[in-house]
């Protein structure tokens, strides 16, 4: 398996199926596409500096809002995926991700995550912070 890259626009994150993440059957059992997929989120903030990706300055935390995710084929026991993570919109209180789990270049689930930036003391949406969003908008990774 290779390093994290990112390519364009593209984050990418290898992984490996471990047992404990199959069923009795050895397929990947579909609540952990997610974590899949969160893990490449979390790497790619990590990629732009931020120690604690869901943690933010301010008093602001980052919060999965909403996943809408397509279940194509099924991983199984050992097999080597990658995790993709491109945001393809940046706004004022929230992000929206376009991922997919690849296994050997081919899509075996697709997912669009939004993730929203709220408060730590209300839980209620607030902005995300200048600094974040000035090193999000250099990036060149949004529309």
């Amino acid at each position: 398996m290779s390093d994290v890259q990112v390519s364009g626009t593209l984050f990418q994150l290898p992984l490996r199926v471990y047992i404990e993440d199959t069923d009795a059957g050895g397929i990947v059992y579909y609540v952990n596409y997610l974590k899949y997929m969160e893990r490449a989120r979390t790497e790619w903030m990590r990629s732009f500096g931020f120690e604690k990706p869901a943690i933010l300055d301010e008093g602001k935390l980052f919060v999965v809002h909403s996943a809408n995710v397509q279940y194509l084929r099924p991983a199984l026991l050992d097999d080597e995926l990658t995790a993709t993570a491109q945001m393809s919109k940046l706004a004022r209180s929230y992000l929206i991700f376009s991922q997919t789990i690849e296994r050997q270049g081919e899509p075996i689930c697709r997912g669009d995550i939004k993730v929203a930036c709220v408060d730590q003391g209300t839980m209620k949406p607030a902005a995300i912070p200048q600094a974040i969003r000035d090193v999000l908008k250099s990036s060149g990774t949004a529309d």
